[in-house]
């Protein structure tokens, strides 16, 4: 079995942790066959806990571990008795954390970490079905090297792809045509057989990636390496921008710009998904004006914003 890195190794713990301290001293072959790791590593990865608490360290501020006669307990620390009051930023780090934990291999569904991620979802006023877009790290050199390796060698992979704009998490079969880079972004591009149509994918929104025997006949002509492709029935929106937005055409794909007066431009751009529109709207504030498309988008989603503040 590969060693796994510090990342690795904490997101495993992290799941353990709640699923062993809601059981009552469960086995450690049980514990270990559920997330994936032999008795030495388990002992190793729960030594760290030992170690785990808040200053000035003293017993009712640490948490406490127990392993004897084949079973293992962990007891939170006092310190967690205490409801905390957190705010809004904190309460909404925490969630988009506990979800993280949540998908990692051996996480307990509809168990005490879910069910507290409810609770605090709803004392939020945050809809379960809404997503949250998190900042991530670079990609994994065993994925990128997965994809690149099955893109010069004309195989098949299998991902599984987290589609932002849907905010919807599927299994994929994708012919990969290429890999790249754009914007400090990973993108392969290829054809997805789930759509029976090409798709550009995200590389740290691709959880895994597994290469399959099954082959594919390369394009005839490169494709075209760019981050985003608009399609012709797309929605498109005309902004009226302040002086201090100009940045907007050399970060987003623009296909019309205009000077207007007061050193502002007017720029025309493809609006495939409203969420990605929103995020624009509301980061640009008073600097940008809808003059052409669906000038309520920013309203709405502030709306929805104020509604959350306000609760």
């Amino acid at each position: 079995m590969p060693k796994l890195s510090a990342d690795e190794r904490l997101q495993r713990l992290l799941a353990l942790i709640p699923w062993v301290a809601s059981r009552d001293g469960p086995r450690v072959d049980d514990v270990c066959a559920r997330f994936g790791c032999t008795q030495s590593e388990l002992v190793a990865d729960l030594e760290l806990l030992f170690l785990c608490g808040l200053h000035p360290y003293t017993p009712d501020v640490l948490i406490d571990v127990d392993i004897a006669d084949g079973r293992v307990w962990i007891r939170y620390a006092e310190y967690f008795a205490r409801p905390l009051r957190l705010t809004p930023a904190e309460g909404l780090a925490l969630l988009a954390a506990g979800r993280t934990v949540l998908a990692t291999s051996g996480g307990d569904d509809g168990g005490p970490l879910e069910r507290g991620l409810a609770k605090l979802a709803s004392a939020m006023g945050v809809d379960a079905g809404e997503a949250v877009e998190i900042e991530l790290g670079p990609v994994a050199e065993d994925l990128l090297s997965t994809l690149r390796s099955a893109a010069a060698g004309g195989r098949q992979v299998e991902i599984d792809y987290y589609s932002f704009g849907r905010d919807e998490r599927a299994r994929r079969v994708v012919d990969p045509y290429a890999v790249f880079s754009a914007a400090g972004q990973w993108y392969v591009s290829g054809w997805c057989h789930r759509v029976d149509d090409e798709r550009l994918f995200r590389v740290d929104r691709i959880a895994t990636a597994t290469a399959l025997d099954s082959r594919f006949e390369p394009r005839a002509t490169p494709p075209e390496l760019a981050a985003y492709r608009p399609d012709e029935a797309d929605p498109r929106v005309t902004l009226q921008l302040g002086p201090s937005a100009r940045w907007v055409v050399e970060q987003y794909p623009v296909e019309k710009v205009e000077e207007v007066e007061g050193g502002g431009l007017r720029v025309t751009l493809a609006a495939s998904q409203p969420a990605w529109l929103e995020r624009l709207l509301l980061r640009l504030g008073p600097q940008a004006t809808v003059v052409g498309g669906d000038g309520g988008v920013a309203g709405e989603a502030a709306r929805r914003l104020l509604v959350r503040y306000r609760g």
